[in-house]
């Protein structure tokens, strides 16, 4: 990452440091005032003299970090991390960064395989979905017609935006205005400039955009909206024409909005925060931007307020760690309900990417994938945005640093025959306990395709809920299990797969066996309704079948049950009488069982006992009442190997 444009742009990639702190060194001076190269030089004059503090440290490695010196901050990090595992996440991203650039992406694995009680579930997905995309084939399965803008020139041009029918607005550094009093090349602070896209796609004329009111200070990251004719940038925060500052003596960013000949009005403002990338969506209302508050999930992240006719809404509501990282997330940009944005999570393959996130029916995103190289680059790339072309195929802009750019910072354009990002799929939902409807825990869920190759498998969550997102397939088989429990498999065609873009909440409910079983007269025997024959036949009636139905469902469910069907009788009646009726009525059992899809293999026994197994006093020759009569005639369906069904 070039410190130089870090510098220039400071405010568009905060640190987690304020610059207004307290300046106790000269290498505080430089580092708070982007002066990387000098920073490291008085640091290390002042470890000489006395030990360096642990914010000093990490600004020493910070630094190292943005000189590309990546060895010595990879080393400066891991001595801070060693003594000390709580630093900041933001930090933590900084040191796998110059991890992945001094020892490759396998030592980065390795190391987060060890911390995987401390990151969180979606950052761990994340790197995990993005490292088996960069190791497959279809990682850069688009081709992108990229080309440099020939109005680049050595200052720094980013942050583009399509503006009316046939302009760009961007930002740059570049100097063009007669009353430009020391007459540089450069210019302290930043500019929105427009110019008009050519056929082939490239920008004329640059010249300041004068359709926002003049300032002398930044104004910068434009984005114009079509439906309300306005234009969302970032401007430094004054008063009666001069810079305001907080108590800590720091000016920070507000986003306005200019419509029209209306004079141009604050939306988001706060003297200690700064506010970055405005974009707003007008199918939603709502104005997306990035921000460094502190309690967020690491650097800048992602938000948005709602809006109505100008007003803001509603307070800042965090895009959650789907899409927050502990790096830097910054110039959102919705396009068919997917959001672009960029980050320099350590996962990626340089400083900033461009990623895509699929936007979810309820309110959730999937996981973001990079681009791919070509779009992303080993340096910085962001500000991307595209439109369909009037023709086909798709055309966009985007930022970047990369060594072969004409200045710091550089516009690239780009065409395309398909949407940019790798289209996934994503199923989530609650594994539950069919009787108690309570979630199960820790139940396989695999996901399969048609020829039943697996794809994917993970676990459920503690209150039975899953989430799993794989590649774009158009026919999926889905598969749920776990020990002692049911499976269930649920297939989806081409249909079924698209409706889950929706609505992707698949509930799968399984049977618990210890539910359905019972232990009686010293065995374990499936939990059914005592259920009578008529007297003296064998024949199934509506009622008996009802019952065995559900012993139909228990061993279909488990398929690995062996059992004992037993019958027996009371003692009224002949004894040999009684042992046919028995036996009678355990074939008729089994075959009922058999002829609604139970297998031969799951009965290994069929048994009558007649009247040999009486379990109360009602014996020959004894007067009972019915009652008691009734409780010898029974018919139990035995587990035989209960006990080794795991």
């Amino acid at each position: 990452m070039k410190y130089k444009f870090l510098i220039l742009i400071a405010f568009l990639f905060v640190s987690s440091f304020s610059c207004a702190q307290d300046k106790k060194s000269k290498g505080d001076d430089f580092f708070f005032e982007y002066k990387y190269p000098q920073a490291i030089i008085e640091y290390k004059k002042e470890k000489n003299e006395k030990p360096l503090s642990k914010k000093q440290i990490l600004n020493l490695a910070d630094s190292y970090l943005r000189t590309n010196n990546y060895k010595n901050a990879m080393d400066t990090y891991l001595s801070i991390y060693k003594e000390d595992t709580e630093i900041s996440t933001y930090h933590f991203n900084n040191m796998l960064q110059a991890m992945a650039k001094t020892s490759g992406q396998d030592r980065v694995k390795a190391f987060l395989a060890t911390k995987t009680d401390v990151l969180s579930n979606e950052l761990l997905e994340n790197a995990e979905f993005n490292y088996e995309l960069q190791d497959s084939e279809i990682a850069n399965d688009l081709n992108y017609q990229i080309f440099n803008i020939n109005s680049n020139g050595p200052a720094s041009d980013f942050s583009p935006s399509f503006y009316k029918d046939d302009k760009l607005l961007f930002t740059s550094t570049r100097s063009l205005k007669a009353n430009n009093k020391k007459g540089n090349k450069e210019k302290e602070y930043l500019e929105i400039f427009v110019a008009k896209v050519g056929v082939d796609g490239q920008i004329l004329n640059p010249n300041p955009f004068l359709d926002v009111p003049a300032s002398d200070f930044h104004q910068a990251t434009p984005f114009y909206s079509e439906a309300k004719d306005a234009v969302f940038y970032v401007s430094s925060n004054t008063q009666e024409d001069q810079l305001t500052f907080d108590e800590n003596g720091k000016n920070s960013l507000a986003v306005m909005m200019a419509a029209g000949e209306e004079s141009a009005q604050y939306l988001l403002r706060d003297p200690s925060t700064s506010f970055y990338y405005p974009f707003y969506d007008a199918n939603t209302s709502r104005l997306y931007f990035a921000a460094n508050f502190p309690d967020g999930f690491g650097g800048t992240d992602l938000y948005y307020v709602d809006t109505n006719e100008g007003k803001i809404m509603s307070a800042p509501i965090n895009l959650g760690s789907r899409i927050n990282t502990p790096g830097n997330e910054v110039s959102p940009f919705v396009f068919e309900n997917s959001l672009y944005f960029a980050s320099d999570i350590f996962y990626g393959l340089g400083g900033m990417d461009i990623y895509k996130s699929e936007m979810q029916g309820d309110e959730s995103f999937s996981i973001p994938v990079n681009l791919g190289l070509g779009l992303n680059s080993a340096e910085d790339d962001f500000g991307f945005i595209i439109k369909n072309n009037k023709t086909e195929g798709l055309t966009g802009y985007f930022s970047s640093n990369r060594a072969e750019g004409k200045g710091k910072d550089d516009i690239y354009g780009f065409n395309v025959d398909e949407k940019p990002g790798l289209k996934t799929l994503v199923l989530r939902g609650q594994v539950t306990n069919s009787g108690s409807k309570e979630g199960v825990s820790k139940a396989a869920v695999r996901i399969y395709d048609t020829e039943q190759n697996l794809i994917k498998e993970i676990y459920s969550n503690e209150d039975g809920t899953y989430r799993l997102e794989i590649p774009w397939r158009e026919s999926i088989v889905l598969e749920v299990s776990k020990e002692r429990y049911s499976s269930q498999i649920q297939s989806f065609d081409k249909t079924a797969t698209e409706n889950l873009e929706a609505n992707g909440s698949v509930d799968m409910n399984l049977l618990f066996l210890d539910d359905l079983v019972e232990e009686k007269e010293d065995q374990t025997v499936l939990k059914l309704k005592k259920f009578y024959f008529q007297k003296g036949r064998s024949v199934i009636t509506p009622e008996v079948a009802a019952e065995l139905d559900k012993a139909v469902l228990v061993v279909k469910s488990f398929p690995q049950l062996q059992l004992r069907i037993e019958s027996h009788t009371d003692s009224r009646g002949g004894g040999a009488t009684n042992f046919r009726l028995s036996q009678q009525r355990a074939d008729a059992i089994k075959d009922y069982l058999e002829q609604h899809g139970v297998s031969t293999s799951n009965i290994l026994y069929a048994i009558g006992y007649g009247e040999d197994k009486i379990i109360n006093s009602c014996k020959n020759g004894v007067y009972c009442l019915e009652q008691l009569h009734n409780q010898n005639e029974r018919q139990l369906i035995v587990v035989l190997n209960y006990d080794l069904i795991y």
